[in-house]
């Protein structure tokens, strides 16, 4: 990772395409400059030019007389490699490039943006862009950008994918009086990133919480190892657009269809550490609520207000958001009765009623604030005529101050008549909003985050003493040799086996008394199955015989299941049928394995059999930085988890030994990059043990 601070605290600045024209984006982004207190030397650049704005201009960048430590690129996208280069013969470590007409026009831009990439590589410059609309820090300060005016101080750093979006969250944090420490425009992102901002944010001392509109990830390992180390120090915040399903590939196996498009990010940002913000309002609501207030000790959330269906609203979001409404000690109940009138609810949510005035608000508040089995309050206030907006939220402020660990939230729930409760709350630095909802989500992405931050930021990769690497790849050398993707049931079991997962035997045979022979030695009672690596549903072709218990059976079932296939399916490709050890039924389950294009192997778990695809009760994890602890949580999450346990009086499965499964078909997973699908279903999980039965492997 590269230190950016010299990106964002250059010595000098060289604006290539600088214009005197008011309007152009060369001469908007000289403007900026000196407008914003940059204390650095701008060196306009135009061979037209000999002054701008008051400022020598020079023909080029190697005409300057002390060479420049950033250019700011604003030229026709032909005319960027050209300068590009002598920006590199004359050591600069930097590039902005604002320029269009890149990777985004089609297949004649990308190879103008692989070129540019190129001779940044050469020079080791670092680039931001192209078509982007710049950067600012508003503690440097500097205004890279063309941008309409510069940011309100403060300790939020934004990152956005998209150009549109800094201008118009820019425009809008003036009528909101939102400040930030950082404004970045990634652009195409050619060469710095998502990961290389979050990362120079992490570290910066005067960013708070760190926001991020992303569209897609370049790097996934990368972005991670990034976020993990990054969400150890302060909260990152994510909007993730692009989230249908229209984008999740083909997939031959259930673990495959089952990992729609979003599942991988949604994954990764759980595992790394990282909010999700689900749409615009909350990540902004997100961020004010980090830079303004104390992370909370714990889940449980206090209400106050002086309307019953409010505190109701308010309730059910709480249980929603999976946050705990505050029990009270028996002395805040006897304070609270002893003060509030007795047509009050004592209990939580705390009802003043409709006649309260500032004295009953803080009263209540203070109260329940002192009350340590309280981690986080919400006050509501309801337009009544006796109300006193701008001395409750007076109190409030009064109140912050007094219990500084606790964050407190409010909802000013009416327009003209709390405008100036609602002002004076904001300029405290206490969230408030119309209704309770966006309060709650607040709280809920808060108390996440404080369960985050105690993780450790590394985890060590699963191993295993017992694996056998050769005979996985010999595996996979012969069935590529075999010009196949898709392993043989019998190629499928050979390779976990070789990983230490416990599988029924099967063997592949190629003439009924090849399978009576393989039955004798594996014992009976035999299943049989079709063996085709293009027929991924076998039962749907006659391809499955179950419960063979004699020679004669078996040989017979072994040209039924011929005769099936080749009635149903005449040119398919058939290699024999397989025998396998009839196993004893126990709990079915899933273990599989997707391969993300981001973020690389995707882990599976849930119920098994039939119900895979009918309840779809699986839950997933990314195998980069998956420990022991995250396989436990994601059986927990299943409701396959209720059946290991033990239901209605069956003895509990060993868990345990279906843990040490998924851990070894992770390990399987990253040992083998290769690998594009594992699916095992069922595994069936005994009170000792498991087994896995039907395996499909797919590679590239």
């Amino acid at each position: 990772m590269s230190d950016l601070t010299g990106l964002f605290n250059p010595k000098s600045v060289a604006i290539i395409g600088a214009s005197k024209s008011p309007g152009k984006i060369g001469n908007v982004i000289v403007k900026n400059m000196i407008n914003c207190g940059y204390n650095g030397k701008i060196l306009p650049v135009n061979p037209r030019e000999s002054e701008i704005e008051g400022l020598q201009c020079y023909p080029s960048v190697d005409k300057i007389p002390e060479p420049a430590e950033m250019a700011v690129l604003s030229v026709p996208a032909v005319k960027s490699l050209e300068i590009a280069e002598v920006c590199g013969k004359q050591g600069l470590k930097y590039l902005v490039v604002i320029t269009a007409g890149f990777k985004e026009t089609g297949k004649e831009g990308l190879e103008l943006e692989r070129k540019l990439l190129e001779i940044c590589r050469k020079y080791n410059m670092r680039m931001l862009g192209p078509n982007c609309v710049g950067l600012m820090d508003t503690h440097a300060p500097i205004n890279a950008s063309f941008a309409a005016g510069f940011p309100l101080q403060g300790e939020i750093a934004f990152i956005s994918q998209s150009g549109a979006m800094v201008l118009s969250i820019l425009d809008w944090s003036y009528k909101v009086g939102l400040g930030f420490s950082k404004f970045i425009s990634l652009g195409n992102k050619a060469d710095l990133t998502e990961a290389d901002f979050i990362a120079d944010a992490s570290e910066d001392s005067n960013t708070k919480v760190i926001l991020c509109y992303i569209e897609d990830v370049e790097n996934g390992p990368h972005f991670l190892d990034v976020a993990r180390r990054a969400s150890r120090k302060k909260p990152v915040i994510i909007l993730k657009s692009g989230t249908s399903q229209a984008g999740a590939q083909a997939a031959s196996s259930h673990t495959g269809a089952l990992a729609g498009s979003d599942l991988a990010y949604e994954t990764a940002f759980q595992q790394s550490g990282v909010i999700r913000a689900r749409n615009m309002p909350e990540l902004f609501d997100l961020a004010v609520a980090f830079a303004n207030q104390p992370v909370p000790q714990g889940d449980r959330v206090a209400v106050i207000t002086n309307s019953g269906g409010p505190g109701i609203v308010a309730t059910d979001n709480i249980e929603d958001k999976n946050l705990k409404m505050a029990r009270f000690t028996k002395e805040t109940v006897e304070s609270l009765r002893n003060y509030l009138p007795a047509e009050s609810n004592i209990y939580n949510p705390v009802d003043v009623l409709g006649d309260a005035k500032a004295d009953r608000f803080h009263f209540a508040l203070q109260t329940v604030l002192a009350d340590p089995g309280v981690d986080s309050a919400v006050v509501l206030v309801c337009p009544a005529a006796v109300t006193e907006p701008v001395e409750t939220a007076r109190a409030m402020a009064q109140l912050k101050n007094e219990f500084p660990d606790k964050p407190l939230f409010a909802a000013m729930m009416g327009g003209a008549r709390l405008e100036e409760g609602a002002r004076i709350l904001s300029e405290s630095h206490i969230p408030c909003f119309t209704f309770p909802e966006p309060a709650i989500t607040s709280i809920s992405g808060m108390v996440s985050y404080s369960r985050i931050k105690n993780l450790p930021a590394k985890t060590n990769p699963l191993s295993f003493g017992d694996i056998d690497l050769k005979t996985v790849k010999a595996t996979f050398y012969d069935v590529k040799k075999d010009n196949r993707l898709v392993l043989l049931g019998s190629e499928a079991a050979e390779v976990i086996s070789a990983y230490g997962i416990p599988a029924a035997p099967t063997v592949l045979a190629l003439n009924p008394d090849q399978a009576v022979a393989h039955a004798d030695r594996l014992g009976y009672p035999v299943v049989l199955k079709i063996a085709s690596p293009k027929i991924l549903h076998k039962t749907d072709v006659g391809g499955v015989k179950v419960g063979l218990d004699s020679r004669e059976k078996i040989s017979s079932g072994f040209m039924e299941i011929m005769d099936n296939v080749h009635r149903y399916l005449p040119h398919v490709a058939v290699y024999g049928v397989e025998v396998q050890k009839m196993m004893p039924r126990g709990v079915e389950i899933i273990i599989g394995m997707t391969r993300d294009i981001q973020f690389g192997p995707l882990l599976a778990f849930g119920l098994g059999g039939i119900y895979v695809n009918l309840l779809k009760d699986v839950s997933f994890r990314l195998v980069n930085g998956l420990t022991e602890s995250e396989i436990n949580s994601m059986i927990a999450e299943t409701k396959a988890y209720t059946l290991l346990r033990g239901y209605r009086g069956e003895k509990p499965a060993d868990i345990d030994a279906v843990l040490k499964i998924m851990g070894r078909v992770a390990r399987l997973a990253a040992d083998f990059p290769e690998i594009n699908e594992i699916d095992i279903n069922p595994v069936f999980a005994y009170n000792q043990g498991a087994s896995a039965l039907d395996v499909k492997i797919t590679i590239s």
